[in-house]
């Protein structure tokens, strides 16, 4: 009794006065360890439990999905102890419920004004309800008419304009005003609200899968919801869901390439076998010859055709079926797309798991063209080899200030001055680096920070690197660069290679900092300064220089060298002593430059492909927002290329005009399955 209602507390924001039907249960089971022995199944508890049962296989809880044809209307109520509202749709005079809210009020929300509690009713609602209503029209119903105007004039109430910036990404077309007596099903919920946070089903704001499958997957639950919509939806019959024995298509997305994963293929059924292999050309050809040459390697026994083969052994010869052409499909998607046969392994062990039993030819070939192009792997696998595309390194330029890297590093814990981020700076010539401690990584700070510090110490590069965050990809940098005449360029996003040369000095520079500050890491003020002059006047391993060496042309005094006793005789000596310097090190830096760059290059291209697609090639990108481990590596939804400058390529959605630039090593081309088999 217990583990019943646990189970349906999952559903219970679905069913209006639950706690009311199953309290004859409550009572028998909320009792203490020591009263247990009082617990007594009677008459009133066998009409709860069978109340429920009721009302899970019955509407409200059956809810309906959303018809893209027609608006959402929301209605929404605010009490003294909480909130309410309800999704639905109006079609045909008939009102079709998506979905009930009820929220208890905090001690604090309770101390709102009325007008206020009434439009973070329309909030909490609207958020709860979120997947529902993203990219559809919404008409919004409440009985505060103040509230009718909160989207398109100014209300002066702090909190409700606040609330109206929040529902801006909602496309809600209007509010309409209802009096209070129409509006009784949000009231009753609002003074009825639900005292807790069921916090398993927020991900989706409701009982969706993540992907879409098929109709055959839905009779191996335990309970699912919301099934008449789904049969309706996929238009799949009443047998269908008759053949425990079929195979559930787990591969599905929504993706608008057709893949033999769709729901339209039919599931393997092993009592068919008989007439698909009559309706067979070359099964039957087979027939025919077994007339005439008994001792080939094939049996008929009771009308099927089998394939006599030697077992691993060699003595004993097994007895395969053999599969007809129009079955290889689906048996292939039972054995490997099913999650009890197959569960989407790879062709090793599928392959071995159909050879136990069937046999047909080129079934290795079979096996490794279906898993290739099965969507599903391609998106979660992960590849044991080299990620693909060779190193390019930046062209070494020809000296100093003429390419500069900038990225920020943090943030680190506050310092007394309130700093926690570094803003590096490095010069690609020189190797040279200025690091400045800053509060923020605004587009101003950034700015300014880039001005001090650099420009009016060096001068204005030729061209600026840096990836693109919103610290350096703004107008105010873009401004910022054109009025001082550099060119910015921007990495590839999520490709920091990029600009590897200031990434670098990021991983050296916070492994000394952390060496050296204190416990509560707050103090990287005192160490900074320090750290980036002791590694600009050591030698750089590219250069075989010290970046100080190479920006101003002689080499650096520490605390413990010795004073120089060397004095020139004439200022103008140092000076052709300083152009000597700086044309031996233009010279011998770049080869230095060019060598470690060919060395770095052979390394990481040794045993990696370099693939390069074509034009309207359909790829799936890597995804590299924050996933967890059960989510898929590469987006479910393909791309297709629509640019090029190999190994950069700019790719969009299918039915989208947005374009986003790529790097080559995160792109999986996309296999697609054809639609027919054959021998």
């Amino acid at each position: 009794a217990n583990r019943f209602i646990g189970g349906l507390s999952w559903y219970r924001k679905f069913i209006p006065q639950f706690a009311s039907i199953a309290a004859p249960i409550h009572a028998v089971t909320n009792l203490s360890k020591s009263q247990r022995y009082k617990f007594k199944w009677g008459d009133d508890q066998s009409k709860s439990f069978n109340d429920l049962k009721n009302v899970l296989t019955s509407r409200p809880l059956m809810l309906d999905f959303p018809d893209d044809t027609q608006p959402i209307l929301l209605s929404t109520d605010a009490s003294k102890v909480g909130l309410g509202g309800i999704l639905y749709q109006e079609i045909n005079d008939v009102k079709r419920i998506l979905y009930y809210h009820s929220e208890l009020l905090s001690p604090s929300q309770k101390r709102f004004h009325p007008i206020e509690l009434e439009a973070l009713a329309i909030f909490k609602c609207i958020t709860r309800m979120k997947s529902f209503l993203l990219g559809r029209d919404i008409i919004i119903f409440t009985d505060n008419c103040p509230l009718c105007h909160m989207m398109d004039k100014k209300i002066s109430n702090k909190r409700v304009e606040k609330i109206s910036l929040l529902l801006q990404e909602f496309n809600i077309t209007k509010i309409i005003h209802v009096q209070g007596k129409h509006n009784c099903l949000p009231d009753y919920l609002s003074r009825h609200p639900i005292s807790y946070e069921d916090e398993l089903l927020d991900s989706e704001y409701g009982l969706g899968f993540r992907r879409d499958k098929s109709s055959a997957v839905q009779f191996i639950g335990a309970m699912v919801t919301r099934s008449k919509a789904r049969a309706a939806s996929a238009n799949v019959s009443s047998s269908s869901l008759q053949q425990p024995q079929s195979s559930p298509d787990l591969s599905s997305s929504s993706t608008p390439v057709t893949t033999s994963s769709s729901s339209t293929i039919d599931h393997f059924d092993i009592t068919q076998l008989q007439e698909h292999q009559n309706n067979d050309i070359q099964i039957k050809k087979i027939v025919n010859d077994l007339k005439h040459n008994p001792h080939i390697s094939f049996e008929l026994n009771d009308g099927i055709l089998y394939k006599l083969q030697s077992s691993s052994h060699g003595k004993v010869k097994r007895k395969l079926i053999y599969v007809p052409s129009s079955m290889i499909k689906s048996l292939l998607v039972s054995y490997h797309d099913n999650p009890f046969i197959g569960g989407h392994f790879a062709i090793r062990r599928t392959l071995h798991k159909l050879q136990q039993q069937y046999w047909w030819p080129n079934i290795k070939q079979s096996v490794i063209d279906h898993i290739k192009s099965c969507i599903v792997c391609q998106a979660y696998n992960t590849s044991r080899q080299k990620r693909p595309g060779f190193l390019h390194p930046v062209r070494p330029p020809d000296g100093a200030n003429e390419l500069l890297g900038i990225d920020f590093c943090g943030p680190f814990p506050p310092t007394p001055t309130d700093n926690k981020y570094v803003l590096c700076l490095t010069d690609y010539y020189t190797k040279f680096v200025t690091a400045i401690p800053l509060p923020t990584c605004s587009a101003q700070v950034t700015a300014e920070a880039i001005f001090k510090e650099h420009i009016c110490r060096f001068g204005v590069p030729k061209a600026i690197i840096s990836d693109q965050g919103t610290s350096f990809k703004n107008q105010l940098m873009l401004s910022f660069a054109q009025l001082l005449g550099y060119h910015h360029i921007f990495c590839t996003p999520y490709h920091p290679q990029s600009n590897g040369q200031v990434e670098r000095f990021n991983s050296t520079f916070v492994n000394q900092l952390a060496k050296l500050t204190d416990q509560e890491h707050n103090n990287l003020d005192e160490y900074l300064y320090p750290i980036v002059f002791a590694y600009n006047t050591g030698v750089h391993s590219t250069t075989n220089f010290t970046p100080f060496e190479l920006t101003f042309g002689r080499a650096a005094n520490l605390p413990t060298d010795r004073p120089t006793t060397f004095t020139f005789s004439h200022p103008h000596d140092y000076l052709d002593q300083l152009v000597r310097n700086l044309k031996y090190y233009r010279t011998t830096v770049r080869q230095n430059i060019q060598q470690q760059h060919a060395q770095s290059k052979a390394r990481y291209d040794r045993r990696r492909t370099d693939p390069q697609y074509d034009l309207g090639t359909m790829v799936l990108t890597r995804i590299f927002t924050s996933r967890s481990k059960l989510d898929p590596r590469f987006s479910l939804d393909p791309k297709i290329i629509v640019n090029r400058q190999h190994p950069i390529y700019w790719v969009k959605a299918i039915n989208s005009t947005t374009i986003s630039r790529i790097h080559v090593n995160d792109i999986r081309p996309l296999s697609t399955r054809s639609n027919a088999s054959s021998h």
